[in-house]
């Protein structure tokens, strides 16, 4: 998003550096089979929970790997855009908030064209006019994708889910902080709603960061045979 307010620190840091190894390894033994794979990664987690600032470092940790890497931010991918959504949901009611409110067709067009070295169209919500805008990109030296939001490792085609355990209430001081959007009582009650959307992508984690910001693999239940 443009304009939007980054505040790293070492705990994203020290994560973000876990999680590299994760994604060299996985990476390697994908390329093994196909020196031309193309990676995807996706940061789930609620507002505030630092999933723009997680992504960051891990770009700048697989620059540093001289790893072309692009992020894409999944909350750019509303049907409904930030100057109109307020209403929207006040006339349609909590129930409409949770990931059906993504245009998830076009987030898997563009996974697709990165996939394809595709040059595509990306919408991008500039945060100072709450205006979306668009970004046009060539896809075809990146090498990795992070897909960053609420709901990303929803998305098809990854590779990576990493799902960041914080909650609303537990982020509320970051949500302040950044100032996105003004916390009164509707703006409560949508919190409440994107967290319960937001936890029920918890099984689809192969990666968790838990409260602390440690990093560690997510249980899978086994599968019936």
């Amino acid at each position: 998003m443009l304009g939007d307010i980054l505040m790293i620190n070492d705990l994203h840091k020290a994560a973000a550096q876990v999680i590299l190894d994760y994604v060299i390894e996985d990476r390697d033994n994908k390329l093994e089979q196909d020196p031309n794979y193309k990676y995807i990664v996706a940061i789930s987690g609620e507002s505030g929970a630092g999933k723009s600032e997680l992504s960051h470092s891990l770009a700048l940790l697989l620059k540093a790997q001289n790893i072309r890497v692009k992020i894409i931010h999944a909350d750019n991918y509303y049907k409904v855009p930030p100057l109109l959504r307020k209403e929207w949901r006040l006339n349609k009611g909590l129930k409409v908030i949770g990931p059906n409110e993504y245009d998830w067709k076009l987030l898997h067009k563009n996974i697709r064209e990165f996939k394809e070295d595709m040059i595509a169209r990306l919408p991008c919500i500039d945060i100072i006019p709450d205006q979306v805008d668009e970004l046009i990109t060539d896809f075809q030296k990146i090498n990795v994708l992070i897909v960053d939001g609420l709901y990303a490792i929803k998305a098809k085609k990854l590779d990576l889910k990493v799902f960041i355990e914080l909650t609303y209430h537990e982020t509320k001081m970051m949500q302040l902080m950044r100032g996105k959007e003004e916390v009164d009582e509707h703006r409560v009650k949508i919190l409440e709603r994107e967290h319960m959307g937001v936890i029920s992508l918890y099984p689809l984690a192969d990666l968790l960061v838990n409260k602390n910001y440690d990093v560690i693999p997510a249980k899978k239940k086994p599968q019936a045979q």
